[in-house]
This record gives structure tokens, sequence and C-alpha cells, in this order.
């Protein structure tokens, strides 16, 4: 049996991937040695530049009927417990209320990896060409020039047998068989803190307590940060975590219902639905695979989930690695096309997962800090401690909460497929974003009309971005970018832009977009070689400089 791609791990990358080939008319295979159920959401933030791209794939109304509470309100507080005292709160509207930021025609929506992954599946399987197998594992695979080999098993029967692949993406989880068969390191810090998960189910516990409603709770004590709490669908479900430090310890589900209670600040009937242990790491691997196999998602990477970055940068990978992989399959890819993976996305991971230690580190900093005991006490000073502690904690805690610049503003610096235009980097900013259309940074968004976006314009193919003054054509002839794509069979369109604010935003009368919607190339005039660009984007060639 023959697959294009085969797909180890059918988390929301795999799923993911597997959508995404689909859409670009590539078959593949998924499989997991699991039978697919999320009892213990590990991600509930979908980012903006994944909702980006479930826009391309028209998802966007699957994820807001997914399952959370959209009129949940999403602030996030920081608390000795849920009947104690308060020490600030960072307010955000419900999901139905925010609006999308100026930069983007989606926004962050909120749906746990409970909900996430069946929108993905469903994705996934509005395709023929897309085969979803669960209970199937990866037993070996081998490598060859011309595709790789693989042994896989039925965790029900045992039965066992060989697909053969054209290629191999593990998104097989942080454990990565694939990342582990390929012998692959990671870098980084192994052990952050030993933590519990304990999904919990109990009617109406906001009635249990004074406080406001919140998404997420900050619990703080003499001991510094210990545990948090998140709404897990908004309803009746919630996620207690103990948060532990470097050593490991096992909890009894004794010891944790004594927590969660200490958290909460009474009794109160509760049923615990599942409990994990877990490690928060800060890893990127060395290495993102070799020629015909490569690793994605938690099997690349693996992040402290403070910030909300490591699923969305996994679905950045899925997308980045899928139109390559459809490219190289489709025969217009370039040898070195597939490298590029690597070479794009690991510097991404590299600067994600720091990030998400620092907001790691900012939300424990209380163990550093050793607060006074005057802020859990009722004395003459007490509430005066309570706002200076406050407000240094709410101050400490602002980047993690505020971070498009990490989603959107991403680049690729110094890929070999990118021909950069001379113009400086600009800094690579958290709580901010400005949007660039400079070589290697996502296209930016603009509203050519009502309910059209820019970014619409943007998925199959490589799309030529024409402006023109005051409506008329972009001065320049197209048509040799559009002959030079056509020889090398590389999907192509122009598409004319009469859009003063859009012209501004681009600021050359060209723009070269890539399938995944990064700016590949921009000039006010095309080079004279039409055909050694394509060849550049396409991965082709590596000598970019008659092209600068």
């Amino acid at each position: 049996m023959y697959t294009p791609v085969l797909i180890v791990g059918a988390g929301p990358i795999g799923l993911a991937l597997a959508g995404d080939l689909g859409f670009r008319g590539v078959s593949c295979m998924l499989i997991e040695r699991s039978d697919g159920k999320v009892i213990q959401p590990k991600m509930d933030m979908v980012g903006v530049r994944t909702m980006e791209y479930c826009r391309r794939w028209g998802i966007v109304p699957w994820v807001h009927e997914a399952g959370y509470n959209r009129d949940y309100p999403q602030d996030c507080a920081w608390v000795t417990g849920l009947n104690g005292y308060e020490f600030g709160r960072e307010v955000f509207p419900s999901p139905s209320e925010e609006k999308c930021p100026l930069q983007s025609p989606q926004k962050r929506e909120r749906c746990p990896q409970n909900f996430f992954d069946p929108v993905l599946r469903r994705f996934a399987q509005q395709t023929p060409g897309v085969t979803i197998s669960y209970n199937t594992e990866l037993v070996e695979f081998h490598e060859t020039a011309d595709g790789v080999s693989a042994k896989l098993r039925d965790t029900l029967s045992g039965e066992e047998k060989v697909i053969e692949a054209g290629y191999l993406v593990g998104s097989d989880g942080g454990a990565s068989v694939v990342r582990q068969a390929l012998g692959i390191g990671m870098t980084g810090e192994p052990t952050l803190t030993y933590t519990t998960n304990v999904i919990f189910r109990t009617d109406n516990l906001e009635a249990l307590h004074d406080k406001k409603r919140a998404y997420r709770y900050i619990f703080i004590g003499p001991e510094g940060t210990w545990a948090t709490l998140v709404a897990i669908n908004g309803r009746d479900q919630w996620r207690f975590s103990l948060v532990g430090d470097s050593n490991r310890e096992t909890h009894t589900e004794e010891t944790l219902r004594r927590a969660i209670v200490r958290a909460v600040g009474r009794d109160f009937e509760f049923e615990i639905l599942s409990m994990l242990p877990w490690v928060r790491r800060q890893l990127v691997a060395d290495r993102y695979g070799t020629k015909r196999v490569f690793i994605a998602g938690d099997a690349a990477h693996l992040t402290s989930p403070t910030g909300g970055f490591g699923m969305n940068t996994g679905i950045q990978d899925a997308v980045n690695l899928s139109w390559k992989l459809a490219a190289s399959l489709q025969g217009w890819g370039g040898e070195h096309l597939l490298d590029t993976y690597e070479t794009e996305q690991r510097p991404v991971a590299i600067r994600n997962v720091a990030e998400a230690t620092d907001n790691l580190k900012r939300m424990l900093s209380p163990r550093v800090l050793s607060p006074s005991k005057a802020i859990f006490e009722d004395g003459p000073e007490s509430e005066a401690a309570r706002i200076e502690f406050g407000n240094q904690y709410t101050a400490l805690m602002k980047r993690e909460w505020f971070s498009i610049g990490i989603h959107l503003g991403y680049m690729y610096e110094g890929s070999p497929i990118i021909v950069p235009d001379g113009t400086p980097q600009p800094p690579d900013e958290v709580s901010s974003y400005v949007p660039t259309a400079r070589p290697g940074s996502r296209a930016p968004h603009v509203w050519l009309a009502q309910g059209k976006s820019t970014l619409d314009l943007f998925g199959k193919e490589f799309v030529l971005l024409c402006f023109g003054e005051a409506g008329s054509s972009a001065g320049s002839n197209v048509s040799a970018l559009s002959e030079a794509a056509a020889a090398r069979k590389v999907p192509f369109k122009a598409v004319e832009i009469d859009n003063e604010e859009a012209r501004t935003l681009y600021e050359r009368r060209l723009v070269l977009v890539r399938p995944d919607g990064q700016v590949a190339w921009r000039g006010d005039a095309l080079p004279e070689d039409t055909l050694a660009l394509i060849d550049t984007v396409r991965g082709a060639v590596t000598n970019q400089k008659a092209l600068m």
C-alpha cells in the first residue's frame, strides 16, 4: 500500500497537516496509536495566526460552535484563593464580545483541545484523499532515496502491515518515536517544573466564592505561586494545575483534592475526571528531519504553556511543511525546498519557546520575591501591602497577556527561498506588531471590501499583488513572471489591487506572496530574469544576488 505522506500522531498538528495537504490536493495517511479521545486538553487558546489559517480553510464557524462558552469572560486574576484576597486582574471580554485586532481579520479564540481536535478532524476528513487510522502505531521505518517504508501495528488486534510513503512526518508528541528513531537530540532546559493537572467538574463554581468570573486564576501563597485554575469549557469543567518545581513529586488523588479545596477556600462537591502529571520543558530539536522524514509540533519543540505558543507554533510548522511537501510531490518544488522547513521554522520555535519560559518565570516570580506575610493577613498595613504587591505582579504579567507580536511578527530571516530587498529587519516585539510586507514576513491584512481581506487571496498558489496608481495597471508586464511560473509548473496568479491603504502598507508596486501567506519577494519592477526568481522561491537555486 502506498501513500504520498504518512503522518504519525493525530493531535492538532497532525490533523492540521493532514487537512492542509488535503486542501492542496495531496493524499495522505494519518495514524494515531490512541482512540483519539482527549481527556486532558493540553491547549486551550487558538492564536490569531492559527485562526487566519482556519479562515483560509473555511472552518472558523466550526471553531465558534465547537463547545466552549463564548459568553464566558476571559479575565486573568491573581489571588490568595477564590475566597481570599485578589491582588490584581487583567480584564478581557468574552470570545463573543472581543473585537478583532486592526492587524487581522480574525482574533484569538478559546477552543481547548478536546473541542479543537474534532474540528480539525472534521476538516481533514472532508477531503477523500485523507485517511485517518486510530489505534494504529508506528513500529519502525526505513528511509531510502525514493521514500519511506513503515511498519504499522493495529493496537487492538496486533495485526501488522507495511506502508510505502513518499514522506513521513512525526507529529507524535514530546516523546516522539520518529525523532528518537532519527537520533535527533534536543537543546534547552529538560525540566522547568513538575506539574500535575486535574480536570474536575462541578456545578456553578462561581456561586462558591465572591470573585468576578475569570478564565484563569493564579494562586499565590506564602510559598509563592503554587497553582492555577482554568475554565475548560466556560461552564462546569475546570483544569487545576498544581505547579511544582524541578523536583519530581507524585501526588495522590487525596492530596490533589485537598489542594483544590485550598484554592477554592471551602469544601464543595466536585468530580475528578482525569489526572495527568507532566513536565514543563524548554527544548527545541537540533534538527527537523532528513530528506524524507520530518518532525513537527511537540516532536520538534517543547514549551511551557504560559502564553499559549506551543500548539500555535506547531500549526505554523504544519502549514510551512505542507505546501513544500505538496510542491515536491506535484513536481514543481525544487531540490532545496524541503530543507527550508527547518531553516525557517526552527528559529521561530527557539524564539517562542524562550518567551514562554520567560512568562513562566514571571508567573512564578512570587517564589523569588518572597511576598511579605502582611499580604495574607488582616493587619492595619495589609491592604497597602496587597496593593503594592498586586501592582508589581500585574506589571510583570502584562507581557504574557499581550503577545500579538509572537503570533504575527515572526520572520523567516535568512531563508534561501526568500529574496531580501535590502530593508533593515524591524525589531522583534512581543506585545506589539507593526504590519510589514518586508520579504520573509506574513503578508499584511487589509480590508479590500466588506468581508474580504488581502489574506483571502492566499493559500494554494503563489500570488503576485500588483499595485497601480488610482486603479491603473501596476505598470509592469507581469506576463513574464506568469510564463516563468508556467514553465516550472508553479501554481501562480496575478491580482491587481486598487486600494490606497494596501498600496501604502505593501510599499512596492509588485509583491509576490507564497502559498503559506509569507512574502517571498517585492519590488517596483520585475527582475530581468523572472525564471531565476521563480527558481529561487520554489527552492531550485540558492543564489539570490542577481534578484536583489
